[in-house]
């Protein structure tokens, strides 16, 4: 598997020449067959340090190695997999903040786009309501 597409690489180094900016994760990394996952908003120029929120064991801001997470030998001749249908959709300090609380980036996940979808029925039947009294 392309761990990285050409888009996602651009994102990842025009926002790697923002630092400090409070960017939505470009791409999900995990391990498929356990503890793993990693949210990259930034990429170095290098083209190898990247800068997200890495989970193994516990989820934490920091840097990391693409060539080492690309280099990763698992069962079976797998290695480290991409997300294909990971969106971001919210900052890296709200996923740092979720993850810190619920314990793992896989609980914030659940925890997030659980509240996200609650949040939208809400306003789905303030806005129904409104529509029935007029």
């Amino acid at each position: 598997m392309i761990l990285l597409t050409r888009t996602q690489r651009a994102q990842l180094l025009a926002n790697g020449r923002q630092r400090g900016a409070d960017h939505v994760p470009v791409v999900k990394f995990f391990n498929p067959f356990g503890e793993g996952v990693w949210l990259v908003t930034e990429l170095d120029e290098d083209g190898d340090v990247m800068f997200g929120l890495a989970d193994i064991g516990c989820p934490e801001l920091g840097s990391w190695s693409f060539s080492e997470l690309e280099s990763i030998r698992l069962p079976f001749g797998m290695g480290i997999e991409r997300d294909l249908l990971f969106t971001g959709d919210f900052p890296i300090s709200v996923w740092a903040e979720a993850a810190r609380a619920a314990g793992s980036i896989r609980a914030a996940e659940r925890s997030l786009y659980s509240r996200a979808r609650d949040d939208a029925g809400s306003a789905l039947k303030a806005a129904d309501t409104e529509i029935r009294k007029a």
